[in-house]
């Protein structure tokens, strides 16, 4: 299972097209990926319109379904440029801690920068404020500036932090599914 074949790498990498990676699942069809994909990125330097090879490989496929989540890491970097590139909108979580606000700041300024060059039709979909601790003021002071600077387009569900949410991975669960009366 953690070595599905073909993933988003043969994809994005050796030209597979998406429909011949999509795995279908009881909770939805998904595109793999494993930690070859982490490779990606500096592989996708070299390549020809290497901004667009997401949006060029998911085409074919973009009609089949209402929604396409494109789950990016963490870091602003080629994987995510083409993210960005493939996509309508930005949904954002962002987790209730200082350097999540700074990552923030990062982001825009590189979603401004992807609308002014490569991708015009960007629109921010939405804001979710994550990993919340009402115990703490910290969290309260993080969701203020959000809701300060996003205004409208901040969700008002707010994730608690949970452990139940951080034991799904590991089951191999949605957390909706692992433990359907979870705070989280």
């Amino acid at each position: 299972k953690n070595r599905a074949e073909p993933n988003i790498y043969n994809v994005l990498i050796d030209g597979t097209p998406a429909k011949n990676a999509v795995v279908e699942t009881k909770y939805g069809n998904v595109l793999p990926s494993n930690k070859v994909l982490s490779g990606a990125g500096v592989e996708l330097v070299t390549m020809d319109s290497r901004e667009y090879i997401l949006k060029k490989a998911l085409e074919p496929v973009r009609k089949e379904y209402d929604y396409i989540f494109i789950d990016c890491p963490p870091s602003l970097e080629m994987l995510t440029l083409n993210a960005l590139c493939a996509c309508d909108t930005v949904f954002i979580p962002v987790q209730c801690e200082y350097f999540a606000l700074e990552g923030l700041s990062d982001l825009m300024t590189t979603i401004r920068m992807v609308k002014k060059k490569l991708n015009p039709g960007i629109d921010i979909e939405g804001v979710l404020l994550t990993m919340f601790d009402s115990r703490t003021n910290f969290s309260s002071q993080v969701a203020a500036e959000v809701k300060k600077y996003f205004k409208k387009k901040v969700y008002n569900v707010v994730i608690p932090r949970n452990i139940r949410l951080s034991e799904a991975p590991s089951h191999g669960k949605p957390a909706v599914v692992y433990d359907k009366s979870s705070r989280g």
